[in-house]
């Protein structure tokens, strides 16, 4: 097992795998999930359906989902909780085409480009991003 030498990755106490912050980001979830389930029911205003919403909802408890996800992605709990963030951001492209001096149009493109010279590997391995955190502390 290597030896974490970098304070930044320490300082985000994202480096030990547990599921407890899984269990946490459950919690979450679930009552975001029952919060707009209500507010559905009591006819208040909701998103509209997106292509992120699934036909149906699996056949199994948010803890349960996240349990499989987490048993057979090999994802750490860091990936868990950058997925979390990444759902609660609410910044648009819009609005960063906006903030960059460039259309939404242009901005839309320019991440679709991104995304496949990618080639969809948004996956960062805790190795990786640990490397990141050491050349962060060496340029420091």
């Amino acid at each position: 097992m290597a030896i974490i030498r970098s304070e930044i990755f320490k300082s985000l106490e994202l480096g030990h795998v547990a599921e407890t912050p899984v269990l946490k980001l459950c919690s979450i979830l679930e009552r975001s999930i029952l919060k707009n389930e209500k507010l559905l029911l009591s006819g208040g205003k909701y998103d509209p359906v997106t292509i992120f919403h699934g036909s149906k909802a699996p056949n199994m408890s948010v803890t349960q989902y996240m349990d499989r996800i987490f048993k057979y992605s090999n994802c750490s709990p860091s990936c868990f909780l950058i997925a979390h963030i990444y759902m609660e951001r609410y910044y648009s492209n819009a609005y960063f085409a906006k903030v960059g001096g460039v259309s939404t149009e242009e901005m839309n493109r320019m991440e679709i480009e991104f995304l496949f010279n990618l080639e969809f590997k948004l996956f960062v391995t805790t190795e990786l991003f640990l490397k990141y955190c050491e050349k962060l502390d060496r340029a420091v």
